[in-house]
């Protein structure tokens, strides 16, 4: 791939839609959908996958573009979730494409191709979280979905005001107890996953959410 031209991860691709075959898509539990047929579609997606990253791996942007657009909606979500910022993330996940594209002769198939996304883009994650001093301002808890119109005012400022204080509660944790909760409580990663995203061993893993759990429910008064 020398002196290729690195394909374009502008904000467009970010708020593509959303294929359902990132390694951050859940089925909806009122499609019905058994595990099995979710497993079959899962494994084709990555079959998908990993014939695109060959391609790439040749110089095909085409092909590379596919991936961006399957995958930016999930990788977007997650870096927002550990970074906190909209603006941060994005800029983040497309560092993390930028990358993926010089490393994909890297890219031996051991893990999907979602999943070495998934670890880019947190290894990236980690880096901005360490070097942040003194913790980024947040941002306006624009994640609050969108409320009915028979929502009172009341509620919508109380549900904001729930996603901000867990949002400076999360500042509290290390840069790893961020993104090993992160993954685990809010993607529903396994710790195999999560440790294979972070780069730290599976009992690493609980302990430093066992820790994020603990700071979080004296940062927060009460946790579920």
């Amino acid at each position: 791939m020398a002196g290729a031209r690195t394909p374009s991860a502008s904000p467009d691709s970010r708020t593509a839609p959303d294929t359902g075959t990132g390694p951050d898509s859940r089925t909806d539990p009122g499609t019905g959908t058994d595990p099995e047929t979710r497993a079959g579609a899962d494994a084709r997606a990555a079959a998908e996958d990993a014939l695109l990253a060959v391609r790439a791996a040749e110089g095909d942007e085409e092909a590379f573009a596919v991936l961006v657009r399957r995958h930016a909606p999930a990788l977007t979500r997650l870096a927002t979730r550990l970074l906190g910022t909209r603006t941060e993330a994005e800029d983040a996940v497309q560092d993390a494409f930028i990358s993926a594209w010089r490393r994909l002769p890297e890219f031996q198939g051991r893990s999907s191709f979602g999943t070495w996304l998934y670890r880019i883009v947190t290894n990236r994650c980690l880096n901005v979280l360490r070097a942040r001093r003194p913790a980024a301002p947040l941002e306006a808890a624009g994640d609050v979905p969108a409320a009915e119109h028979t929502t009172s005012p009341a509620r919508i400022t109380e549900a904001r005001d729930a996603v901000r204080e867990l949002r400076e509660a999360l500042d509290l944790l290390s840069a790893e107890q961020r993104a090993c909760w992160v993954l685990r409580e809010l993607d529903g990663r396994s710790y195999e996953f999560v440790a294979d995203a972070v780069g730290i061993s599976q009992d690493a893993v609980r302990a430093r959410v066992f820790r994020a759990r603990r700071c979080l429910t004296q940062a927060l008064g009460a946790w579920p």
